[in-house]
């Protein structure tokens, strides 16, 4: 049902976390992967030895998602080692919390610069490279569809644009057969939000399982969109939050 064999794709923050569990998920349907990272080069290296010890190829470029022009440049970097694009996977961001009041300008602007205007690069860079019948497939938060306590404002602007970006994508690209959707996941267990962190016992109280979910459930409605059963779902949010958002 998700035989991704000889396909082609680039999941962005791929290094860890979901992006991490992603890029091997994806590998192990039988797609070519390549990874872009911010700082964890160790972290992406593993990565690719686990995608080529799959079988596949594995590929990982650096890239800071705050700086435009380096995100085009390693998209095409990917595409050229790739030989192609047919999946991209946006999933390069950054956390925050706090107050309104309490959240400088210059975090604002970092937030903004990855989680919107580095997710809007990215999809330009590989709209105009991606095959005909491709996928684009953005990593959100349930926090667009319910924000369930104080201090997640900005946090939530940023992954509600997110979702505007993935429907006007879905628009502008349906004519070539491309989709565009979002993943929601909830609270899920990675080094950014650990299920035994400091906030781990709130999250759980908002949710209708009582468990984090894992990177790789949410891995697993990513292949799903990636494909060839999804190809009539586009401008939608598949949400994986266990129940956050019910």
């Amino acid at each position: 049902m998700n035989d991704l064999t000889g396909k082609l794709a680039l999941v962005t923050g791929g290094s860890r976390g979901i992006g991490a569990a992603t890029a091997l998920a994806l590998a192990a349907a039988g797609a070519d992967v390549a990874i872009t990272y911010q700082s964890a080069a160790s972290d992406a290296a593993d990565v690719v030895k686990q995608i080529e010890a799959a079988g596949r190829r594995g590929f990982a470029f650096q890239a800071d998602a705050t700086d435009a022009a380096a995100v085009e440049a390693t998209v095409a970097r990917a595409v050229d080692a790739l030989g192609g694009l047919d999946v991209l996977v946006n999933n390069a961001g950054v956390g925050t919390s706090g107050m309104i009041t309490d959240v400088p300008l210059e975090e604002i602007d970092r937030v903004i610069a990855v989680n919107v205007r580095g997710a809007y690069v990215a999809a330009r860079a590989a709209a105009s490279r991606l095959a005909d019948g491709g996928r684009m497939i953005h990593v959100g938060s349930t926090i667009a569809e319910r924000n369930a306590g104080p201090g997640m404002t900005l946090y939530g602007l940023s992954k509600s644009a997110v979702v505007g970006l993935s429907k006007g994508l879905a628009r502008d690209l349906g004519p070539r057969g491309i989709t565009s959707n979002v993943v929601q996941p909830g609270p899920t267990d990675t080094a950014m939000n650990p299920a035994d962190g400091r906030y781990a016992e709130a999250q759980r109280g908002a949710l209708a399982l009582p468990r984090f979910g894992t990177p790789d459930e949410v891995a697993a409605a990513i292949v799903y969109l990636a494909g060839p059963n999804a190809g009539y779902v586009t401008g939608t949010e598949l949400t994986i939050d266990g129940g956050h958002a019910a």
